[in-house]
């Protein structure tokens, strides 16, 4: 988690927020497991478009282990009358009991809805769409970043499901967050309440942030594109390390990169590039003649460590993958090229200091190469796509001849930059915003309070940021403003103020994904009692953490039993109240072998098998 702190005096500085058995209740108030999603509870999602193909996502929860097939359809209709594909998949723990299809032989823009289903139990439907080919007219995006689910409600992601005029959602990274335990909004304290290190812990984390309705709902109606920051890794990673991890007492950078990387696979699929190389994010989403969208990796891949070496040595995305950038853009024939990426690339100098080395200010010599690459082919339309600061930002992107003293034709610049805020993660509301403005005039516009996204409209002669702010995160009853709106003409380099306000959908709106399953479970008619949302790690070596839903306040007892029927483990848990619970089992002095967990409630009884490893 980042905040920018302005010493008035001095310089402005970007510092980094550190942070026996227990049962946790999100108390309803959080990301509870609705019975009416059952097995599907985490919803449905859609990744990475093609004209004639697209990523479709689920997760079904499962009370046995082992390997279970998963069905899918994908349609033109919400009936589902005229279905173009439909499959089986199979998943098991291996994959955490996800799902992901590429689903494939469809139409270019084409708007598409899915849905999965198991023993009779269906999925939410989801919703997704296609992208162009040959001549486009007009596209929209939402841009989002920075979604720390303790830092508040995701208000934000709900606008945007709501709003139901964009093509697809493009995600930069922060999506979840790694600390531990540490305050912020009532009722959603972070599961597993430790800082989450292992492959478990990663999953139980991207568990609970996708049982938030209000990001299911999003991924319900749009595919998104995502990237990684740091916080899905560590605070401050790099290629080698994080300020974060501490080696040793938090095991090797190695395992935990493995860890988060196989998470993130798992429930933010992508179309890699070498489909066995997890850390190889970085590629382009074509949108027929009108844009590439390049999302890069300015966080992990080939990144050095802050502030090594020199500035000429020092390196934010490598040799490869900046071949591979300039060589999309030098070799397309799209109009616009959007760069999709983490970190702030406008420079950022106050009283003669660089505030900020984990962004481009960090890696000077990559940005100059970047620039020179774009000067030196004629590449034009340049747009980049930022995150990871928690603030709002419209930049120009300054060359060393920059001269905006007539706002109507400004010189030196090589492209611009739009920079979203985030969904909930703090900013530093009452800092002098005109210190920064006034010592940078290629920053057009900060915003370092505000909560929320940008609506990005692209079209054949401009492209356009609107910023949507919500009024609060700490309330879900929000109102929405967009007080701030900036475009670059097509074969200009530089920001002007939408006076008109923000842009205007034109295109014609489709049917939403409805909001619940085609055949949800009532409670009064089956009265369901309890799910088994997850049992992590498995195997294990001293520790288990079960997470469990009641859809009642019931009596739990947790049993554990060797391969002989002899009880290992009895835990009378009480009376738990109702919604999502989270509780560790500890220090399990256990022989190596395969044990039976059984949780019972009431009169019904979950149970998985578990393997205890050395």
């Amino acid at each position: 988690m980042k905040y920018f702190y302005l010493a008035l005096v001095t310089f402005i500085s970007l510092n980094a927020f550190a942070q026996g058995e227990q049962t946790y209740n999100d108390y309803n108030s959080r990301s509870e497991l609705n019975p009416q999603f059952a097995p599907f509870y985490h919803g449905v999602a859609s990744f990475d478009p093609l004209p004639n193909s697209i990523l479709i996502w689920t997760r079904i929860t499962v009370d046995n282990p082992g390997s279970v097939d998963v069905n899918w359809r994908f349609a033109t209709d919400t009936l589902f009358n005229n279905i173009v594909a439909s499959g089986t998949e199979t998943t098991d723990e291996t994959k955490d009991y996800t799902v992901t299809v590429d689903v494939a032989g469809l139409q270019p823009n084409t708007w598409y809805y899915y849905e999965f289903s198991n023993s009779g139990r269906y999925s939410l439907i989801g919703r997704t769409k296609t992208t162009p080919v040959g001549d486009t007219d007009s596209l929209r995006f939402a841009v989002a970043s920075c979604a720390d689910y303790e830092n508040g409600y995701y208000n934000a992601y709900k606008h945007i499901a709501e709003r139901n005029d964009i093509d697809a959602v493009i995600f930069l990274g922060d999506y979840i967050y790694e600390y531990g335990v540490g305050g912020g909004v009532a009722g959603r304290e972070h599961e597993p309440a430790n800082e989450i290190i292992s492959l478990d812990d990663y999953r139980t984390r991207y568990s609970q942030y996708r049982l938030d309705p209000d990001l299911r709902y999003a991924h319900q109606q749009y595919p998104f594109i995502n990237v990684w920051d740091d916080h899905e890794m560590a605070n401050n990673a790099y290629h080698d390390g994080a300020e974060n991890h501490t080696e040793g007492a938090e095991g090797t950078w190695v395992d935990r990169i493995v860890a988060a990387q196989k998470a993130s696979d798992e429930w933010n699929p992508k179309r890699l590039l070498d489909e066995n190389n997890l850390g190889k994010i970085y590629r382009t989403v074509r949108y027929g003649d009108l844009l590439n969208l390049y999302m890069l990796d300015t966080r992990y891949y080939d990144r050095d460590l802050q502030g090594s070496g020199t500035d000429d040595t020092r390196r934010l995305i490598g040799d490869e993958q900046m071949d591979w950038l300039t060589n999309q853009m030098d070799t397309t024939t799209v109009l616009w090229n959007i760069i999709g990426q983490q970190v702030m690339m406008t420079p950022l100098i106050v009283f003669g200091i660089t505030v900020n080395n984990d962004q481009w200010d960090g890696y000077p010599a990559d940005r100059d190469t970047l620039y020179q690459r774009i000067q030196d082919a004629g590449v034009e339309n340049i747009v980049a796509l930022t995150g990871d600061i928690h603030s709002s930002w419209a930049n120009d992107l300054p060359l060393s001849n920059y001269d905006n003293s007539d706002l109507q034709n400004v010189i030196g610049s090589v492209g611009v930059e739009f920079v979203a805020t985030s969904i909930t993660s703090g900013g530093a509301p009452g800092v002098p915003q005109t210190i920064i403005t006034g010592q940078n005039p290629h920053i057009r516009y900060v915003d370092l309070a505000k909560r929320g996204y940008v609506l990005l409209d692209v079209n054949k002669t401009r492209t356009q940021g609107d910023w949507y702010y919500v009024s609060t995160i700490t309330d879900q009853n929000f109102t929405v403003e967009s007080p701030q709106n900036w475009y670059v003409n097509e074969g200009e380099t530089f920001l002007q103020v939408a006076q008109q306000g923000p842009s205007v959908y034109l295109g014609e709106l489709q049917p939403q994904a409805p909001l619940l399953p085609n055949n949800p479970v009532s409670v009064g008619e089956n009265d369901p009692i309890a799910a088994l949302v997850g049992v992590y790690p498995n195997p294990f070596v001293d520790r288990i953490v079960l997470q469990f839903n009641l859809f009642r306040s019931e009596e739990v007892l947790i049993e554990m039993y060797d391969n002989t029927g002899k009880t290992v483990y009895s835990k009378n848990l009480g009376k738990v109240r109702d919604g999502l619970n989270y509780f560790e089992m500890r220090d399990l002095n256990l022989s190596t072998g395969a044990y039976f967990l059984s949780m019972k409630v009431a009169d019904k009884q979950l149970n998985k098998i578990l393997v205890k490893t050395k």
